[in-house]
Formats: structure tokens, C-alpha cells, sequence
């Protein structure tokens, strides 16, 4: 990322030690690595996301090709493609569908005199 020798490591560790102090300078150290952290944390998120939206779209127009050849003599790439598809399809309903079964049915309870 940053093209950083020995060098300049020990030159900007100088200058902060003579800026900040002994006393503040590890509190700065900290808060600066906190910082690079969470910057390299939301960078690896993005990044994530964006190749699963690229995934998405590749299995998306396999699936459009899939469909105008009428889902027949396609090639094992196309076909695998359709059955990641059709597996992540499940995978999001399955959630949905335990929950409808997982909800309690409404029975009414009759007293007895």
C-alpha cells in the first residue's frame, strides 16, 4: 500500500516523539492503528460486496442465455451456473419458509363446566 522503508519509519518515529512527548506518543500509535484498521476493515468489506454483486450478475446473464436456449443443449459452464443459481434461490427461500412453519398455530381453547 504504502511504499515505506526502514528509514522513514525511524524519521517519522523522531519527529513524533519530539511533536507529541514520551507520554501521548503510544496513546497516538494506538489510535492511528485503530484508524488503519477500521479503513482496511471497511475496504475488505467493499470489496466483498462487490464481487458478490459480480457473481450475481455473471450467474444472472447465464441464467438469461440459459433460458433464451430454452434450458437445452447448454454447456456444463451454463448449466453449473444454473445450478449455483437455483441453489442460492433456495438457500434465500429456506429462512422465509422456516419461519412460516416455526410460527405457532392459533388454537381456541374450549372451557369445560
Amino acid at each position: 500500500m504504502f511504499d515505506i522503508g526502514f528509514w522513514e519509519l525511524v524519521l517519522i518515529s523522531v519527529v513524533g516523539l519530539v511533536v507529541l512527548g514520551p507520554e501521548r506518543l503510544p496513546v497516538a500509535i494506538r489510535s492511528v492503528s485503530r484508524w488503519v484498521g477500521a479503513a482496511r476493515n471497511m475496504a475488505n468489506s467493499v470489496k466483498d460486496e462487490l464481487s458478490q454483486e459480480l457473481k450475481l450478475q455473471e450467474l444472472q446473464e447465464n441464467l438469461k442465455k440459459a433460458e433464451q436456449m430454452g434450458m437445452k443443449d447448454l454447456s456444463p459452464e451454463l448449466k453449473d451456473s444454473v445450478d449455483e443459481l437455483r441453489k442460492a434461490a433456495a438457500d434465500v427461500q429456506r429462512p422465509y419458509a422456516e419461519k412460516k412453519d416455526e410460527q405457532p398455530s392459533v388454537t381456541t381453547s374450549h372451557k369445560q363446566d
